[in-house]
């Protein structure tokens, strides 16, 4: 999946940040198909169910079917044309979200090979915190973090403090 970029930093950041605000005893649906953060939250004790590949633009049983009381969406919203929508039809009262953010020297994301790889949004922070705003969510936590490449040149300089991951906790309002 990551082709030899196992996101390390951010995987690290994602599960402290989980760790410090959801219990291993509750039940969380994880947007997305199984991959390789979902199975690290599995090893860590918490009790994930994923969604299976739908779009959720269109398709919401899986979301408005849960009796989790969590929901995990990490790096989903981007790919979604109406993000909206779903996060209006979660019934948990807990979210924790992660989201690349708007790169003002860099294009927005997208595979030429996989049509599912593609990113439709990529937001500034406060975008972000006015979408779950709209959709009945209050943030209480969050974190922002840069990432940087191993690569010379201008825009790589830049990653190193241009943050580009913003990672919340939300309840519903």
């Amino acid at each position: 999946m990551y082709e030899g970029k196992y996101p390390h930093k951010r995987y690290r950041i994602t599960l402290e940040f989980l760790q410090k605000h959801i219990s291993k005893e509750v039940n969380i649906l994880d947007l997305g198909v199984e991959n390789p953060f979902s199975e690290i939250m599995k090893s860590e004790g918490f009790n994930i169910e994923n969604t299976s590949g739908e779009d959720l633009d269109i398709d919401f049983k899986s979301v408005s079917n849960s009796n989790a009381e969590v929901v995990t969406a990490f790096e989903i919203f981007e790919h979604l044309i109406a993000p909206f929508n779903v996060l209006r039809e979660i019934k948990a009262d807990k979210l924790v979200a992660s989201i690349p953010m708007r790169l003002w020297f860099s294009s927005a994301y997208r595979s030429k090979t996989d049509p599912w790889d593609r990113h439709y949004h990529e937001f500034e922070d406060w975008q972000f915190d006015w979408l779950l705003e709209k959709a009945g969510w209050k943030i209480v936590d969050s974190v922002k973090w840069t990432n940087p490449t191993k690569k010379i040149g201008f825009r790589p300089l830049l990653r190193f403090f241009t943050n580009r991951y913003y990672l919340v906790y939300a309840e519903r309002a």
